[in-house]
């Protein structure tokens, strides 16, 4: 877990992200992870399940429903509105720290 509660890691970044169209279940969200971050980032299951765990107990994630299939429990996660502000803060917060970089000049060139 990040230092401050309101921290996110990447991995918790991208399973907001990953949540952001609507709910998905456990292996569906890796998938979709992997595909947002460029396949920088990539989860295990326990990994995940231990952010989706956190990101629940502080509200920020819900079950959706649960269903079996082939004899599996599968569980859907679904982003609360407080979880898609954390993202939102989180992504404005990532586009100041990169306009800091790409608006320096080197005095060198000018």
């Amino acid at each position: 877990m990040p230092r401050r509660s309101t921290e996110v890691s990447e991995p918790m970044y991208f399973v907001l992200a990953a949540l952001l169209d609507g709910p998905l279940h456990g292996h569906a969200i890796v998938g979709r992870v992997i595909e947002l971050s460029r396949d920088r980032v990539k989860p295990s299951i326990s990994t995940l399940y231990g952010i989706l765990e956190r990101l629940t107990s502080q509200g920020t994630l819900t079950v959706d429903r649960e269903e079996v299939v082939d004899g599996r429990n599968r569980r859907y996660f679904r982003i609360t509105d407080r979880g898609r502000a954390i993202a939102e803060a989180e992504a404005e917060r990532m586009h100041h720290a990169a306009s800091v970089i790409r608006g320096r000049r080197d005095p060198g060139l000018t």
